[in-house]
């Protein structure tokens, strides 16, 4: 049976005023599964194409944070539903390290969804 479920591409953008960005990962939040968990993936090569200076290891961390929010294990986060966590992490914010909008489906296994989104949304073609 399928169940609704939310997610949102995590971004790179770094250099706020050019508005460039790289996807990094996905979030995906299924209520009625009990399931909130991101993937991320950091295209250094990509980053750098966009900001030769990007402090890529701190990009690195920030996109942790949000498998470590998701896994409940981050701070404050920890002591939040699975729900108020995914508002968290999906609230706009204006840092180098942000979600997009939030979208909405239906699925019957949220974590093939979030390897199917990730592999649509964040994995580029290697050459």
């Amino acid at each position: 049976m399928k169940a609704v479920y939310e997610y949102a591409v995590i971004r790179v953008i770094p250099r706020i005023e050019r508005g460039e960005l790289i996807n990094a990962g996905v979030i995906v939040y299924c209520q009625p599964r009990d399931f909130l968990c991101a993937k991320v993936e950091l295209d250094a090569v990509r980053l750098r194409a966009l900001d030769p200076h990007a402090d890529t290891e701190a990009v690195r961390r920030s996109l942790e944070a949000y498998t470590k929010a998701c896994e409940g294990s981050l701070g404050p986060l920890a002591e939040e539903s699975p729900g108020e966590r995914f508002r968290w992490l999906t609230a706009p914010r204006s840092t180098i390290v942000q979600s997009g909008p939030v979208h909405a489906g239906l699925t019957a296994d949220p974590e093939a969804e979030l390897g199917r989104l990730f592999a649509q949304l964040v994995r580029t073609a290697r050459l």
